[in-house]
Formats: structure tokens, C-alpha cells, sequence
């Protein structure tokens, strides 16, 4: 089994593609997980803003969660109808551009591949926080902590769709299993206590004196802030086609599933962090812990659940990343589809994904973490903005597709995506301000920047067409054999399998040696005994020799030259350059060879001559 199969595993044929669907099981897992885990970091990024209010902070949680579960139902409502009517996928990007026109659409996309990139790194970096929670040693290592799992998650995502469904599994439902339980666990203590339970690991103390006044500014800051727990939503939609038949309901079952467990999560955590009397520590310093970790901690203390809990709130945030995996290559893959990225988005590596959107997604991504150290609060600012500003396009875009398509639902399905589009755009304008000095501003111009480049590379790919596009029928007037310039170092193996290959294409040959030293002579003297005598008495045209005089011992210079020359003289033919080159079968031996075919070979590619061709003879070494 070579390294690639160990690694990647077996390459899959394309008519396995309908084999490596998923039902909603492994849906959850693949597409719910950046959903899902924002129940540990959305809560969290509310409170760590209301800390300067003292004891006064866990009180808003709970207007604050209600109203992001508001605007998450409406959300869900309208992607259920977005999956049905689009059930090939594509999500906001394929919604905007067939109902607002492309550059709505590519809006959509820049949009959601810019929060995918923070989804991944924001995924990593809390999921990082909270093993920094229970073993606080490892606080120092956390950039180097972020990027392994980065690594880790990349190389899983490669190996394919199924694979990916099967290994997020057990830590999505453990997860799950814990998060709810410990919710319930609590809300029945609460319940029982007439809603004040006591904590059996207590929770910091706020200060006692708030640092600062309630304000409704602050209050939008918390708002924007916690509606990072509703980014991933859009991901079902996003990747329809990944799901087994009968698709729709299947995707659809799975979005469903994954909306009403995020509901429960938040709902929970915002309940308990009031009648707990939890507030938020400031990331990235001595003493921090994650939200969930002083829950967890207030409800059943630091025993062997509190320990499960956290490695499987560990794993989600760092597999969390996945959705965004999952997804950024369908976008991309999507996007190249229609001419706005560049075609290698578009093609499906050895097990069936869309490899180059990995890696596009992975470098970014490291490059993120390093630039902000690894700290999720750092990064929460950047977030957001692209998923709202996503949800809101491709709602206004429904609301466009049922007034035309219309039918007896039309008038209903218009109202709850028009809802969904007012909402989240409303909820884009708030976080824009709220998180604008904050970081915001660095999304808010990057997502025109990308939108400028696609439009770039669209107009490219035009050009190209344009250039090389035609419908004429192959022209066979005037074919001439061309004329063939061969340059040798001298008579060995390699030349004498490249003036062979030259013989089969052309009888107008020109052996092309620069005289740097003394070879000269010795050429010429064998010349005729080694390449003429063999040829006349087969009956062929000798090739001719050319020795080029190079006093300063250049070597390249001359032979371009001469090309020129010979393309100058013969302007109604061919030239075709024949480079000869060894080949070594170690990369470790390259350096003890001069590159001279490779930089002949540029050097004749930048001159951009239509009628100078190069071909590449190889010898390859055995030793």
C-alpha cells in the first residue's frame, strides 16, 4: 500500500459517487456540527461582553438568547424551503444568482466563503479554549494546538464524504448526550430548589460593582456577538446533493434535527447561566474558563461526567471546522462551475471531493490562527457578518423565486422567506456597527475585494475563450514537416535518442552545439563517422551541425538567437525546439546537474512566438 493510500485511502471510481451519501445520522455530524458546537462559544462571546456589568450580566442572557432563537426559527423556516426548490445544492450563492442575478450571487458566495474560513478557525480555536479550560498548563501551546488539529481535520477531510460521516459520529452524539444532559440535570435542580440551585463547583464572582451602565448599544454588542451560535445554518442547504435519496426530505429531516438541538442547547445554557449566576472570564488570560466548563462544573462539579463532557465539547469545536470543510469546497466547486474561480475548484480529487477547496481552506485558515494567535475572542469580531449578509440574500432571493414560480403555496412561502431576508438583514446592519471597530471592517472590505477577483477571473476565462474558441474545421492546406532546432552538449545516450526522435518528425534538422571550450573540434571530427554515414546509407538527410562561437561562455543566449534567426529566415514554418534533459529518478540528485533545459524552456515559452514549439525528450537514469 503506497504513502497516498494510507494517508487518503483508495482513490474511488465516479460511479461510487451515490455510495459515499449520507443519511441524516452522518448529516448531523458533516453538516450540523459548526451549528451545534456554537452553543459553546455564541453564549459565551454574549456574556464575555457583558462582563464589565457585573452581577447585573447573567441577567440579559436570557432576552438576549430569546431573541436569537427567534430569529433562528425564522431562519430554519426559510431553508427548509430554500432545500426543496433548490435541492441540487449551492445554497445562498445558487438562490441569489438564479433569482438576484450574478453579482448578487457572488456577493452570497464571497460572503459565505469568508465565514467559512472563520468558521474553521474559530472552530479550532474554541475547541482549543476549552482543553486549555480543564488542563490549564497547555495555555502556551495554544497556537501549536490549533494548527495539529487544523492538520489533523484537513487530512480527514480528504479521505471523502462517508469516511468523514463515520469518524464525527460518536463525538457529535456524546457531545449531544452530555450537553443535554447536564442541561437537564440543571433545569431539574433549579426546578426543585425554586430556581436557586446551589453550584457544586461555584463559579467566579463578578465584581460586585458593575464597571458600567446597561445601555442598549451594549446590549446590541451582546446581541451581534451571540448570533455567532447561528452561523452553519445554511450548510444543509449548501450540500443537498451529499445526502441520500430521497434527498429533500432527508436534508431537510437532518436541518430539522439540527435546528431543534441547537435550540434546546441555548435555550438551556441561558437558563442556567441565570439561576447559576455565571458570568463570562476574559479569554486569553491566566484563570480564564470556557462558559460551559463553569457550568458544567456549577451542575454536576469536576468529576468523570464533567471530564466526558468537556473532551467531547473538545472534540465538537475542533470537528466543528468540519462544516465548514464540507462546505467551502461546494461553494468553490460551484463557483468555478459558472466561470468565477479558478476550473481546479471544480474537479473532484482521488476520493471524490473537492481537494483544491480543501486546501485552499486549510491554508487560510493556519494563516488566520497565526495571525491571531489561536484566541477565539479575537477572532469572533471577524464573525458573522458573512453568514448574515448570506442568509439575507438568499431569503430575498426566494422571495423573487416564488413570485415566479407562484403556485398554490406561493403567497406563504413568499411571506416566511421575505420575513427571514427583513430579519437578517436587519440583524447584518446591527452586527456591522456593533462589531465594525472592533474587527468587522476587516470582513466588510473583504468580502468586495473577493468579489473583485472572481469578477477578475471571469473576465479572464472570457478572454481565454475568446482567444482560442472556434467553430472552423481543421485547415489541412500548406502542411509543412517543421523545422527542428536540436541543441546537444555533445554526442551521448540523450542525444542520440533525441536526433532519432527529431529524424521520425522532420528531414530539416538543426544540431544546435555552443562552443565554449574545446568540443568543438571533437564534434566535428566525429560528426560525420557518428550522425551523416548512418543516415546517408539509410537513405535520409543528414542533419546538419551548428556550432555556435560563445567567447564569454554563455549558453542559452546563443541558442535563442539562433532560433530567432532560423524563425526569422523561414517565416512561412514551423520551428519546433527539441530539448533533451535526464531525468533522475531521486529528487536529491537534481542539484548535482545543471537546469539549463528548464530555463531554455522559459525562456522560449516568455518570448510568446505562435510558431516556435518546444518538445521535451527525456532520458530517465536508472542509477
Amino acid at each position: 500500500m503506497s504513502l497516498a493510500d494510507l494517508l487518503l485511502g483508495k482513490p474511488l471510481a465516479s460511479s461510487e459517487e451515490r455510495a459515499e451519501s449520507v443519511g441524516p445520522g452522518a448529516g448531523i455530524g458533516i453538516f450540523g456540527l459548526d451549528a451545534l458546537s456554537s452553543a459553546a462559544y455564541g453564549p459565551e462571546a454574549a456574556l464575555t461582553l457583558l462582563i464589565p456589568l457585573g452581577l447585573l450580566a447573567d441577567g440579559y442572557m436570557l432576552p438576549i438568547t430569546a431573541s436569537i432563537i427567534v430569529l433562528l426559527s425564522i431562519v430554519y423556516f426559510s431553508y427548509r424551503q430554500t432545500i426543496a426548490a433548490y435541492p441540487t445544492g449551492g445554497g445562498s450563492f445558487t438562490v441569489a444568482r438564479a433569482n438576484l442575478g450574478a453579482r448578487a450571487g457572488l456577493l452570497a458566495a464571497a460572503a459565505l466563503m469568508i465565514d467559512y474560513v472563520l468558521t474553521a478557525a474559530v472552530g479550532i480555536s474554541a475547541g482549543v479554549g476549552a482543553l486549555i479550560s480543564a488542563v490549564p498548563s497547555l495555555q502556551r501551546h495554544t497556537l501549536a494546538l490549533c494548527l495539529l488539529m487544523l492538520a489533523g481535520i484537513t487530512l480527514v477531510n480528504l479521505r471523502g464524504v462517508r469516511q468523514v460521516g463515520s469518524a464525527f459520529m460518536l463525538p457529535t452524539y456524546v457531545f449531544i448526550a452530555s450537553l443535554l444532559g447536564a442541561i437537564a440535570l440543571g433545569v431539574a435542580k433549579a426546578l426543585t430548589s425554586g430556581g436557586h440551585p446551589a453550584p457544586v463547583v461555584p463559579p467566579p464572582a463578578p465584581s460586585h460593582a458593575a464597571a458600567a451602565a446597561v445601555s442598549a448599544w451594549l446590549l446590541l454588542q451582546a446581541f451581534a456577538n451571540g448570533c455567532t451560535a447561528m452561523t452553519g445554518v445554511e450548510a444543509v442547504s449548501n450540500g443537498v446533493r451529499a445526502f441520500r435519496n430521497p434527498v429533500v426530505p432527508t436534508a431537510q429531516r437532518t436541518l430539522t434535527t439540527i435546528i431543534a438541538t441547537l435550540i434546546l442547547m441555548l435555550g438551556g445554557i441561558a437558563y442556567l447561566v441565570r439561576v447559576y449566576h455565571i458570568g463570562a472570564t476574559t479569554p486569553g488570560t491566566p484563570g480564564y474558563e470556557s462558559v460551559l466548563s463553569l457550568v458544567l462544573g456549577a451542575v454536576a462539579g469536576k468529576g468523570p461526567f464533567y471530564y466526558v463532557a468537556m473532551a467531547s465539547i473538545l472534540s465538537v469545536l475542533v470537528l466543528s471546522a468540519n462544516t465548514a470543510f464540507a462546505d467551502f469546497p461546494r461553494v468553490c466547486r460551484a463557483v468555478a462551475v459558472t466561470g468565477y474561480l479558478p476550473n481546479a475548484a471544480a474537479l473532484r480529487g482521488r476520493r471524490l471531493v473537492y481537494s483544491y477547496g480543501v486546501y485552499v481552506l486549510a491554508a487560510l485558515c493556519a494563516l488566520l490562527l497565526i495571525l491571531f494567535g489561536g484566541v477565539t475572542d479575537r477572532l469572533i469580531p471577524l464573525y458573522a457578518v458573512g453568514a448574515f449578509l448570506a442568509f439575507t440574500l438568499s431569503q430575498a432571493g426566494m422571495v423573487m423565486h416564488w413570485r415566479r414560480a407562484g403556485g398554490p403555496h406561493a403567497r406563504a412561502s413568499m411571506f416566511v422567506n421575505g420575513l427571514g431576508a427583513a430579519a437578517t438583514a436587519v440583524t447584518v446592519a446591527v452586527v456591522m456597527v456593533a462589531k465594525f471597530a472592533a474587527g468587522a471592517w476587516v470582513t466588510v472590505l473583504l468580502i468586495p475585494a473577493l468579489v473583485a477577483l472572481m469578477l477578475a477571473i471571469h473576465r479572464h476565462y472570457r478572454r481565454v475563450a475568446a482567444d482560442v474558441g472556434t467553430s472552423a474545421p481543421l485547415d489541412v492546406d500548406d502542411l509543412k514537416p517543421p523545422i527542428v532546432v536540436l541543441p546537444i552538449a555533445g554526442w551521448d545516450k540523450v542525444a542520440q535518442k533525441a536526433l532519432r526522435f527529431a529524424m521520425e518528425m522532420s528531414p530539416d534538422i538543426h544540431v544546435v552545439h555552443v562552443d565554449a571550450g574545446e568540443e568543438r573540434e571533437t564534434l566535428r571530427r566525429r560528426w560525420a563517422r557518428l550522425v551523416e554515414e548512418p543516415a546517408e546509407r539509410a537513405g535520409r538527410p543528414a542533419p546538419s551541425l551548428v556550432v555556435l562561437p560563445s567567447p564569454y561562455r554563455y549558453v542559452i543566449l546563443p541558442i535563442l538567437e539562433y532560433v530567432s534567426r532560423v524563425e526569422a529566415v523561414h517565416s512561412e514554418r514551423q520551428i519546433v525546439v527539441l530539448i533533451p534533459e535526464m531525468v533522475e529518478p531521486h529528487w536529491y540528485h537534481y542539484p548535482l546537474h545543471n537546469q539549463r533545459a528548464e530555463l531554455l524552456r522559459v525562456l522560449l515559452l516568455l518570448k510568446r512566438n505562435e510558431r516556435i514549439s518546444i518538445v521535451s525528450v527525456p532520458w530517465y537514469l536508472n542509477t
